[in-house]
C-alpha cells in the first residue's frame, strides 16, 4: 500500500467504525503533536532535564503536519455538511491544533539553535581569557 493510500484510508476512518474516526485520528495526533513541543519548549526553559529539545521540536514539527495532513484529507473525502456526523467539525479544529504543534516545535527548535549559539560564543570567550 502507498503512503497517499494509507493517508486516504487513515482519514476516512478506515475500514471499520464510523466517519468521525479519521477526524478523531487527526485531533488525537495533533494534540500529541502540541503535548511534544510543549514538552521540548519545557526542556528549553529549564523545567525538565531529561531528553533533547531538539529532537522533540523536530518530533512536535513532524507530527503537527501529518496531523493537519490527515485533517485536511478527511475534509477532502468527506461527504455532507457539519452536524451530518461525519467528522467534519473535528476535522476543522485539528487543522490549526497540527499548525500550532508544528509553530511550537519550529519555537523549539529556533531557540535550541539560539541557545547553541550563545553556549559556543561563551565556550570560545572562556577558553581565550
Amino acid at each position: 500500500m502507498r503512503a497517499a493510500d494509507a493517508l486516504t484510508v487513515a482519514a476516512e476512518g478506515g475500514v471499520i467504525g464510523d466517519g468521525r474516526t479519521g477526524a478523531n485520528l487527526a485531533l488525537g495526533v495533533g494534540l500529541i503533536g502540541v503535548v511534544i513541543a510543549w514538552l521540548a519548549l519545557a526542556r528549553l526553559a529549564g523545567r525538565i532535564s531529561t531528553g533533547n529539545a531538539r529532537t522533540g521540536g523536530m518530533a512536535a514539527v513532524a507530527v503537527g503536519l501529518v496531523g493537519t495532513a490527515l485533517a485536511v484529507l478527511h475534509l477532502a473525502t468527506s461527504s455532507g455538511g457539519p452536524g451530518t456526523g461525519n467528522g467534519m467539525v473535528g476535522a476543522v479544529v485539528a487543522i490549526p491544533l497540527g499548525l500550532m504543534a508544528a509553530a511550537l516545535g519550529r519555537r523549539a527548535l529556533t531557540r535550541f539553535r539560539h541557545a547553541e549559539r550563545t553556549a559556543d560564543r561563551l565556550e570560545r570567550e572562556l577558553g581565550s581569557a
